[in-house]
């Protein structure tokens, strides 16, 4: 169980790390928004390219950013049941969710984009408006994104049954948002 607990700690830092970029990916798109409003405004000129990259740094953002929120047990779940069991019942939710839920999805997602950039890769597809960038670079953010969010996954798992054997411990208190 030490070299699962291993991948474990090394897949939640690099989805930190991830989330890192996928901030200064908000960062960034942020203030290209604001510079292409005011330039085009102010200065009446525009370029597609600029319009462009705020796509693909959201795209960033989205992919890169998913694992580390999934790391930091922050995603989206059904609080009609979850919220109120106790004991080791969120724990077995979650492991149920993971296993066949996110992992066949996120395996299907990274197997089915995989194709998908490495055709616009290979053929060097650049985007249909004037002024406009090449694709393969957010086409690319998908298989990675996918396949950070399988991984990361499997890092759950891992902490799940280590934590349900009671090798480790993890902080199960669930709270409810307010609504």
């Amino acid at each position: 169980m030490s070299a699962f607990l291993k991948f474990a700690t090394g897949m939640d830092w690099i989805s930190e790390k991830l989330g890192k970029i996928a901030g200064y990916a908000v960062l960034a798109a942020s203030l290209i928004s604001a510079g292409n409003a005011l330039i085009r405004y102010g200065l009446d000129f525009s370029s597609n390219s600029w319009l462009e990259i705020q796509w693909y740094l959201f795209a960033a953002t989205v992919m890169l950013g998913a694992p580390v929120v999934l790391r930091f047990n922050e995603h989206v779940r059904v609080d009609i049941i979850y919220g109120k069991l106790k004991g080791y019942g969120p724990v077995y939710v979650d492991l149920f969710g993971l296993i066949f839920f996110l992992l066949p999805v996120m395996g299907l997602f990274t197997y089915l984009t995989w194709p998908f950039f490495w055709n616009m890769w290979v053929t060097g597809e650049m985007s249909g408006n004037i002024g406009g960038l090449i694709r393969w670079p957010a086409a690319l953010l998908m298989p990675v994104g996918f396949a950070a969010m399988f991984l990361q996954g499997v890092s759950e798992i891992i902490k799940r049954i280590a934590y349900l054997r009671g090798l480790i411990e993890m902080d199960t208190h669930y709270e409810k948002p307010v609504q």
